[in-house]
């Protein structure tokens, strides 16, 4: 479930260190990178910090303010790009849209750039800019690793209401009863199983050609009158 971007103020040790990761649940460190500045929505780029990309999720601490921290699921980022054009941000950066997890509201403008008051349930877009514009292609490199390992969740729902079936399913759930209203014609072409679909296509051409002798035997008998 997208969870969207959350504050961390917790960190490893006397508090001065790195973020406090999973590790009892197979969470690992892939990668740090000092010197890169996060800009949230709308607002104004903050103070350089410290990146911290691990299997599961993005940390951003700050290097100024020890008290401040961000962090994003990769289940919880939807998109993530490498940005070099001037016209979309002026310094090249990884571009990342995020799902919030909320329900589409008008804006309060929580995410302006003059609003103290950070909503983050309401940030949808994350830049990280590094401060040496060739390390880019590095941290693209490790998102799309880290994201495939954190696929979509499959929701529960998807296989509660399959109506698809195989032909083995149907010969072994169907009613004994052939007279009850739920019996499943053995032969029909919306069955999906090869074995009934064969047996439909051989009985319809076995009656094409009862309708073609037919039509030799009628022929035969006029002429015979004639």
């Amino acid at each position: 479930m997208a969870t969207g971007l959350r504050s961390v103020t917790e960190r490893a040790g006397d508090g001065s260190g790195r973020p406090v990761f999973d590790g009892d649940n197979g969470e690992e460190l892939m990668h740090v990178q000092p010197g890169v500045s996060i800009v949230l929505g709308n607002r104004s780029p903050e103070s350089p910090g410290t990146l911290y990309i691990s299997t599961k999720q993005v940390v951003w601490l700050s290097d100024a303010d020890r008290a401040k921290g961000y962090a994003v699921d990769f289940v919880s980022v939807s998109l993530h790009a490498v940005s070099r054009d001037p016209e979309a941000y002026p310094s090249p950066c990884i571009y990342s849209q995020i799902e919030t997890g909320a329900e589409d509201d008008d804006s309060d403008g929580s995410d302006s750039e003059g609003d103290d008051s950070l909503n983050l349930s309401k940030i949808s877009e994350m830049r990280l800019v590094p401060s040496d514009p060739n390390q880019l292609e590095t941290l693209f490199g490790i998102f799309c690793e880290c994201a495939e390992l954190n696929p979509d969740p499959i929701e529960e729902e998807e296989g509660e209401h399959n109506w698809v079936f195989s032909a083995d399913q149907l010969e072994d759930e169907a009613p004994e009863d052939d007279d009850s209203e739920w019996a499943v014609p053995r032969n029909s072409i919306g069955v999906n199983g090869n074995h009934d679909l064969a047996n439909s296509v051989v009985q319809l051409q076995i009656n094409d050609q009862r309708f073609e002798d037919a039509e030799e035997m009628e022929q035969d008998d006029k002429n015979g009158h004639n």
